[in-house]
């Protein structure tokens, strides 16, 4: 009974840690932004039309081109 304890826990322990391992790796790569510009999009203009998934990471690349950043 104790080892089915021990390999219930470390299933438990190697889910969590993908969990958080995919949740920094899509985050780190940007998966969540269009999502939340919706989001602020409703909450912040009302009524507007948000852009296509398309077009969000269109404008979001072209953007990123021609901006000089530092960081």
């Amino acid at each position: 009974m104790r080892a089915l304890a021990l390999l219930t826990a470390a299933v438990r322990a190697v889910a969590r840690a993908w969990r958080g391992v995919h949740w920094y790796v899509t985050t780190l790569l940007g998966d969540h932004d269009y999502a939340r510009y919706v989001e602020h999009l409703a909450r912040v203009h009302p009524g507007a039309e948000p852009e296509t998934v398309r077009e969000y990471w269109r404008a979001r690349h072209e953007g990123a081109a021609t901006q000089a950043r530092c960081c």
